[in-house]
């Protein structure tokens, strides 16, 4: 559990570090900028900005596409940021929580672990354009 959240509790650690230094020179105002600014970056990278994470055998049931992605990953993050409320249609599942999740990935790209990959209708497509997907989710009008 701590693994998926040791970027995010890093760069909060920084954020505390770092505004700590600018306290001790006599900038508050920087120092309340930095905190927040690496405050940010761990809310980005942490799990939480994800969906829920799935079961990777729970979520190959309803024929919905599924992303197979892991914490920190920029990429997984920009797909995610990319999608956004149409996140919700897709299921995720976490690699690093879940070992049939990183099996499938390791099946998918030949051995290793690149994420984000998704499978559509039981094709795999290792990282694609965010807006590729978005169209394959949301069905034209």
């Amino acid at each position: 559990m701590l693994r998926r959240w040791r970027l995010a509790i890093l760069a909060a650690i920084c954020g505390v570090l770092v505004a700590a230094v600018k306290i001790g020179d006599g900038s508050p105002g920087g120092a309340a900028f930095l905190l927040l600014l690496f405050l940010g970056l761990a809310l980005a990278v942490s799990p939480g900005v994800f969906p829920r994470p799935e079961r990777a055998a729970d979520a190959v049931l309803d024929g919905r596409p599924v992303v197979y992605w892991r914490p920190g990953c920029p990429f997984c993050l920009r797909l995610r940021a990319r999608l956004g409320p149409d996140a919700g249609r897709l299921h995720w599942v976490d690699i690093w929580q879940d070992p049939e999740g990183a099996a499938a990935v390791r099946a998918i790209t030949g051995g290793d672990e690149t994420v984000p990959t998704v499978v559509i209708a039981g094709e795999g497509f290792v990282n694609p354009d965010p807006s590729w997907l978005k169209d394959q989710v949301v069905p034209a009008a």
